[in-house]
């Protein structure tokens, strides 16, 4: 999730530290707001070995990531792609459970898709 509450410092920061070791990264820049996948980024989590998820305070609000998790998942049950979760400045709990912002996030999307 390239959302303010990760973009400007702690993604940024991982993205060099990656880098400095030597691994590939991808971040789709070009996604604006309500944009589907883009079929670059859908092929770049085929064809990667590793997905790090980032899930923040607002992660569960974008439907664009949670599309972009459920496309990971699949490649990890189909390929064995591994898969790290990192939560910042959230506790796991709320995320596996849907508590706190996660609930509120799931909440609206239910709304949303059952009209």
């Amino acid at each position: 999730f390239r959302g303010e509450d990760i973009c400007d410092n702690f993604l940024s920061h991982l993205v060099v530290a990656l880098h400095r070791k030597n691994i590939e990264t991808f971040v789709d820049e070009e996604l604006t707001r309500g944009d589907e996948i883009s079929p670059a980024f859908l092929k770049a989590i085929e064809e990667s070995k590793i997905s790090v998820k980032i899930f923040s305070k607002n992660y569960a609000s974008s439907k664009w990531c949670l599309d972009e998790l459920v496309k990971i998942l699949k490649c990890h049950k189909k390929n064995g792609q591994v898969v790290i979760p990192v939560f910042y400045n959230v506790d796991p709990s709320d995320v596996r459970n849907q508590k706190r912002s996660f609930k509120d996030a799931f909440v609206k999307h239910d709304k949303q898709f059952n009209k």
